[in-house]
């Protein structure tokens, strides 16, 4: 089995004026991104605006992602639909074009009980060989994995690693808790909280700011393991100015915003998530600045 962790970039989705996928700057990002360290690529997660592709658009992303990587790292498929059905097809997909790796976030919308979820990480689970990983973040699904329902899932087989993304420590610290001893691994899905999770027994982090300070994320991970722990803080701690502008406007925005100021053509998030008030591109432009400045890419 693919092992689960590191730092892992939710890639974002270069597109054209015309909303299009850029594949040339898609395969030109993964180069980039490997070339910094990474340890493994996730397409459309949310930062690379999985929920606003289509099915079709997803296997291009996937393609141009496996393809490019061409086995250096592992690569993660977002493949989280709001039924058990849509999501099976997706998986499948994946496993299909050639995916190392799911990452199943929770359906969305409509209310699901802890057994519902259950029984949709089950039943995708037993459709496909692939490992999953669970992927929480109850903030935009409306849905939240408890951590007594991911031990359960942390039984099945394939079901071998859990993303969180609930902004709440505690309930990282209990899948890790509610999980030791298995072959289970838990991922910071909050860039500022990769460290805490190393620390705490976690695995790493699916960390969105890697699409900006490649380099910068990968240090937290190779220094906390080196043995390097100030390096490793001073590596965590280095994010925050950036983190601070996602006060402008959706994280995934202020991201691929980023990213586009540092001179790459991405283009803008489609429509309509994709705009951001002057005062926070400025704020955007000044922090990259200053973290050039201090060296971090």
């Amino acid at each position: 089995m693919t092992e689960i962790r590191g730092i892992i970039p939710p890639i974002i989705t270069p597109m054209n004026e015309d909303e299009t996928v850029n594949e040339k700057e898609l395969a030109n990002q993964v180069e980039r991104l490997i070339q910094a360290g990474v340890h493994g690529i996730f397409a459309f997660g949310t930062n690379g605006e999985g929920y606003a592709l289509d099915e079709t658009e997803k296997e291009q992303v996937l393609s141009t992602v496996i393809r490019t990587a061409a086995g250096r790292v592992p690569v993660y498929a977002g493949t989280g639909c709001i039924t058990t059905k849509e999501t099976i097809r997706m998986s499948r997909m994946a496993e299909r074009v050639g995916a190392d790796m799911l990452s199943i976030i929770t359906p969305s919308f409509a209310a699901a009980s802890q057994e519902e979820l259950y029984c949709h990480y089950k039943a995708v689970a037993e459709a496909v060989h692939l490992p999953i990983v669970l992927y929480n973040i109850p903030a935009r699904t409306g849905n939240a994995l408890a951590p007594s329902t991911v031990a359960r899932l942390a039984e099945i087989d394939n079901i071998a690693g859990a993303k969180d993304s609930s902004e709440n420590f505690d309930n990282m610290l209990q899948y890790i808790e509610k999980t030791r001893g298995k072959n289970f691994n838990i991922l910071s899905g909050n860039d500022s909280l990769i460290l805490w999770n190393l620390m705490a027994g976690g695995t790493g982090g699916i960390a969105g700011c890697a699409n900006v300070f490649p380099e910068n994320m990968v240090d937290i991970y190779e220094k906390f393991i080196s043995g390097d722990l100030e390096g490793a803080r001073k590596a965590q701690d280095a994010i925050r100015p950036f983190r601070n502008t996602f006060q402008y406007g959706n994280p995934n925005t202020v991201v691929k915003t980023a990213v586009a100021l540092l001179g790459y053509p991405v283009g803008r998030c489609r429509s309509p998530f994709n705009q951001l008030p002057q005062k926070g591109i400025d704020a955007i432009r000044g922090v990259l600045e200053e973290c050039r400045k201090e060296g971090m890419r």
